[in-house]
């Protein structure tokens, strides 16, 4: 079965979202940001609310990845594309307005632990971050990750800037195998927000465009950003 990467539509937004429900479930990702549970009523509002954001995201771009045979959508990737420098709102403090009480603290916290780290490698500095990808359980090692992945090295590649990324353990070996390099510090997670034993670090990683030859991401960092290309 053919496999075939496309930019979401609006009516794609159950089915897209069916994927990410899929592929985090029982992740800590949903116990965080959906504390009470995903149901109907929930996947409503958040249809609901996707499809509000999607008509004012400026550097957001949400695609799927189909099989050709069936029309079955089985994968899909967010991508920001900040191909000029970020302005104050596109690089503010992430908020969860569904939450109340300490569970939007909670949430909150886990979110605000990952953009203190973008904030420190990139800051308001043009390049491509990948916010999310998911692969349906029934379909992944079929190379859905990889294809949906391309599309953003691709973007990297035209605009010869750096893609950046925040991993799961279980994601390092395809980011890896695709170039990338873990980042010597990553975003802690205090066990207060994850409820795991101790504290622990989520990967970040990046791939730098072929512009900066073998100049590894830090070192870019360390030497000031140089313009690359």
């Amino acid at each position: 079965m053919g496999l075939i990467v496309l930019p979401a539509t609006i009516s794609d937004i159950a089915s897209v979202y069916d994927v990410y429900f899929a592929a985090f479930s029982g992740d800590l990702v949903l116990d965080i940001l959906h504390p009470r549970g995903v149901d109907i009523e929930l996947r409503k509002t958040h249809a609901a609310n996707t499809l509000h954001w999607w008509h004012g995201a400026a550097v957001q771009h949400t695609f799927k990845c189909v099989e050709t045979d069936t029309g079955k959508i089985v994968g899909m990737a967010v991508w920001d594309v900040y191909w000029r420098v970020g302005t104050d709102e596109e690089r503010k403090k992430p908020t969860i307005p569904w939450l109340e009480g300490v569970e939007k603290e909670r949430a909150e916290s886990f979110l605000e632990s990952l953009w203190k780290m973008r904030e420190k490698w990139l800051g308001g500095r043009r390049h491509v971050y990948c916010a999310f990808l998911a692969v349906h359980p029934e379909h992944q090692r079929r190379g859905v990750g990889k294809l949906l992945m391309e599309w953003g090295l691709g973007v990297g590649e035209q605009l010869q800037l750096p893609v950046y990324l925040e991993s799961t353990r279980a994601g390092m070996p395809l980011y890896t195998k695709l170039g990338f390099e873990k980042l010597s510090q990553g975003a802690l997670l205090k066990s207060e927000v994850t409820h795991f034993a101790s504290d622990v670090e989520a990967p970040l990683m990046a791939k730098m465009p072929s512009a900066a030859r073998e100049m590894r991401f830090e070192e870019w960092a360390e030497t000031g950003y140089p313009l690359l290309g």
